[in-house]
């Protein structure tokens, strides 16, 4: 599900080359087991849709937001006749605002994220260091943590996957599919760029996390796993949008 788009200079996501200005989409999926329902990253809040400088801070002079009504991750839900408020767990990959700023939206949800995001979300110094907002993110859920590799529906068709260095706790998602198996890579993974020449944002976290997670996201790809990247405008022409599915 696309919910919103961001236009910012190619180097705040570390395009390789000079690309100018990139517009890139905001992802969410939803993914459907028989055991219940997760929905990986939420987008932005809806109120980046009216007022970004108010919502954003500071941040709403790097990127422009272009974010309408009923792209918000539960207008998207709706459109799929799925009830926000009724989702099973909520899995983010970290905490920035552009894949947590919709949590408020998923309101019963179980919160799935790795210990290490959580923890960092809770300190107010290391939060701001990474460009965390309480906003987006403190919502009263119920969190379940994980720390590194957790099979969420016991089955082994969707496993949250450390992939640490962008933010403290980033984690992307594996799903197994019948063409086989995907990897939501969310930003430990910006561009199919990123991946092939090892070309980081000039911000994150830990830069020798992110490249140790960057090859592991290699290995998995070589050993078959389809990558879905993080904010790619060319990946994302090819795929499907809700309600099709992916298969």
């Amino acid at each position: 599900m696309t919910c919103g788009w961001l236009t910012a200079n190619s180097g705040v996501f570390g395009a390789p080359g000079d690309a100018g200005t990139l517009e890139v989409p905001v992802p969410s999926y939803l993914i459907v087991h028989p055991k219940g329902t997760a929905l990986f990253d939420s987008g932005m809040h809806p109120t980046t849709q009216t007022d970004p400088a108010g919502r954003l801070g500071g941040l709403a002079k790097v990127f422009d937001v272009r974010f309408a009504a009923g792209e918000e991750v539960s207008g998207r839900l709706a459109s799929l006749d799925v009830d926000a408020t009724r989702v099973d767990y909520l899995v983010n990959s970290h905490l920035h605002f552009d894949h947590a700023g919709g949590n408020e939206l998923i309101s019963n949800a179980r919160w799935v994220l790795q210990k290490r995001e959580w923890e960092a979300g809770q300190d107010d110094a290391v939060a701001a260091a990474n460009g965390f907002a309480r906003h987006d993110y403190d919502h009263g859920h119920d969190p379940l943590l994980v720390d590194g590799e957790h099979d969420l529906f016991g089955d082994g068709s969707v496993v949250c996957l450390p992939t640490f260095g962008h933010t403290p706790g980033h984690q992307s998602l594996r799903v197994a599919l019948p063409g086989g198996p995907v990897i939501l890579t969310a930003d430990a993974c910006y561009f199919r760029e990123t991946l092939e020449q090892l070309a980081l944002p000039p911000v994150v976290h830990d830069r020798e996390e992110m490249i140790a997670s960057l090859h592991r996201l290699r290995a998995w790809r070589d050993a078959g796993a389809r990558l879905f990247f993080g904010h790619d405008p060319e990946q994302w022409k090819g795929v499907p949008q809700a309600p099709a599915k992916i298969v």
